[in-house]
């Protein structure tokens, strides 16, 4: 597989995870603590699939996902939040997110579903 993935999350464990999990699967992965470097990101390096956490501090993720739709209409983002916060979820599907997962997440999930995505 290739394709650039940034990977957005406040928590460090989270982040290296996926990372981790991405990379094995040939993918080129970018991460960001918050939304300030995940717009840095976007703006420089065109990430082709962003998994991106809806609570972080600071800018929230529907915040994050509102301005990187300014900045490219056409991005893909996968939402990751805690379980049964609908609302949020329907935020972030109204601006175009393509699905979600609750944490805590089955990582063979998240490997199937970035595939899914990250090629069609």
């Amino acid at each position: 597989m290739s394709g650039k993935i940034l990977i957005v999350d406040d928590q460090f464990g989270i982040r290296i995870l996926l990372n981790e999990v991405l990379q094995k699967e040939g993918y080129e992965t970018f991460q960001a603590a918050n939304g300030i470097q995940a717009l840095e990101i976007v703006d420089n390096h065109s990430p082709d699939l962003v998994l991106l956490d809806m609570k972080i501090p600071g800018m929230d993720g529907i915040e994050i996902l509102k301005r990187m739709r300014e900045k490219d209409e056409s991005i893909r983002v996968i939402i990751m939040t805690a379980y049964g916060e609908l609302d949020m979820i329907q935020k972030a599907k109204d601006l175009g997110a393509l699905t979600h997962f609750a944490k805590p997440f089955d990582i063979d999930d998240i490997r199937t579903t970035v595939k899914e995505y990250i090629v069609s």
